[in-house]
C-alpha cells in the first residue's frame, strides 16, 4: 500500500470515531486566492439608504483583515428570484463564506440550504430564511422595535386618534415583527389604524402611498413607517399637501448619515425613530472566527436606542462613520 493511500485511509479512520468526528468536520476552510478567504455578499436592494449604508459599513470592517477578500457585493433589486440566482453564483464560485441578507425568506432558504450542503459556512443578515442550516444569524429584535414605536405613539396621542401604516414587504419578517410589536403595544388606548399599506421600504413608494391617503380628507393623526426612508417620504407629501407640523410621524432605522432618520428627528421632520444597527462590525468579526476554526453565537441579536430631539446629537456621534466611509 502506497503511503499516500495509507494516510488518507488513517485520516478516514480518524474521522469515524466519536472525538475526532467534530475535530475533522470543524476544520476551516482554506485561503482560496492568494492566502486570502474569499467571501461573498448577497444584499437584497441597494436602493434602500439602510442597506446602501450597511453595504459600505461592511467593506470597511471588512478591508481591516488582509485575509480577507470581499467580492463585489451582488444586488437583487428587491427580486427574489435575482438573489437566488447569485447566491448559486457565488455557490459555484466555491466561495469561503458567503453572507446573505435576504429579500424573502422563503424564495432564499433553498439557496442557503445549497450553500450549507456545499460546506460554505453562511451569515444571515438582518432578514430570516426558513432553514437552521447557517452558521450565525445577526439582527435587531423587530417586534421589540415596534412595541416601542407603539408607545411612542401612545405617549404621543393620549386622548387617542387615528394612525396610518407604512409597511415593508409584506412577506419580510422585519416587518411582520415591527407591526406585531406596534399593535400589541396600542392596543387599549384608542388609537385606530385607518389605513395600512405595503410601501416596499421605499420612500417614492410612501410618498405616492401617503398622498393618496392624504386625498381622501380622512383626519390622520399620526404616520407609522417601518423605516425611515419610508417616513421620509410621507413627510414629503405631508409637506406638499399644507400639513407639515398637523401629523406626527414615527420611523424606523436611525442612521446616522445627512439624509438619515436620527438628523429628521434632529430637525423636526420626524417626532421620533429606532436606531437599527446594520450588522457590519458584528458580521465580520463572526466571519472572522468562523473563517479561523472559532465558537460564535448562532443568534446575536442587536439592541436598540430611541432617539429623540434631546439625544440625537449624542446617538449621531455615537453611530456616525462618515470618516470612514464617507457621506
Amino acid at each position: 500500500m502506497s503511503s499516500t493511500r495509507r494516510s488518507i485511509l488513517m485520516a478516514i479512520a480518524l474521522c469515524t470515531t466519536a472525538v475526532a468526528a467534530t475535530a475533522c468536520a470543524s476544520n476551516p476552510p482554506s485561503p482560496s486566492d492568494g492566502g486570502q478567504f474569499v467571501v461573498g455578499y448577497s444584499q437584497s436592494n441597494n436602493a434602500e439608504p439602510y442597506r446602501a449604508q450597511l453595504n459600505l459599513q461592511l467593506q470597511y470592517f471588512a478591508k481591516q483583515h488582509p485575509d480577507l477578500k470581499l467580492l463585489p457585493i451582488t444586488d437583487a433589486h428587491q427580486d427574489s428570484a435575482t438573489q437566488v440566482s447569485q447566491v448559486q453564483t457565488f455557490i459555484q464560485q466555491k466561495v469561503n463564506a458567503l453572507i446573505v441578507s435576504p429579500n424573502e425568506p422563503a424564495p432564499l432558504t433553498a439557496a442557503v440550504q445549497q450553500a450549507c450542503d456545499a460546506k460554505i459556512p453562511v451569515i444571515i443578515l438582518d432578514r430570516t430564511v426558513s432553514t437552521d442550516c447557517y452558521n450565525a444569524f445577526i439582527g435587531g429584535d423587530n417586534y421589540v422595535i415596534g412595541k416601542l414605536a407603539g408607545e411612542a405613539a401612545v405617549q404621543a396621542l393620549p386622548n387617542g386618534g387615528n394612525v396610518v401604516e407604512l409597511r415593508g414587504i409584506l412577506s419580510d419578517q422585519p416587518q411582520v415583527d415591527r407591526d406585531k410589536g406596534f399593535r400589541d403595544a396600542i392596543a387599549g388606548h384608542n388609537l385606530n389604524i385607518i389605513e395600512e399599506q405595503e410601501a416596499k421600504w421605499l420612500k417614492a413608494n410612501a410618498t405616492t402611498v401617503m398622498q393618496q391617503w392624504l386625498s381622501k380628507g380622512d383626519k390622520i393623526d399620526l404616520v407609522y413607517a417601518h423605516n425611515d426612508d419610508m417616513a421620509l417620504g410621507a413627510q414629503l407629501a405631508i409637506q406638499g399637501a399644507g400639513k407639515a407640523g398637523s401629523i406626527q410621524i414615527i420611523g424606523v432605522d436611525g442612521l446616522a448619515i445627512p439624509t438619515g432618520g436620527i438628523r429628521a428627528v434632529q430637525n423636526g421632520q420626524l417626532l421620533t425613530t429606532f436606531v437599527y444597527p446594520t450588522g457590519a462590525e458584528q458580521a465580520v468579526d463572526t466571519l472572522v472566527k468562523l473563517l479561523h476554526n472559532q465558537a460564535v453565537e448562532k443568534k446575536q441579536v442587536l439592541s436598540t436606542t430611541r432617539v429623540t430631539p434631546e439625544n440625537a446629537a449624542q446617538i449621531y456621534q455615537q453611530y456616525d462613520m462618515s470618516d470612514k466611509v464617507g457621506g
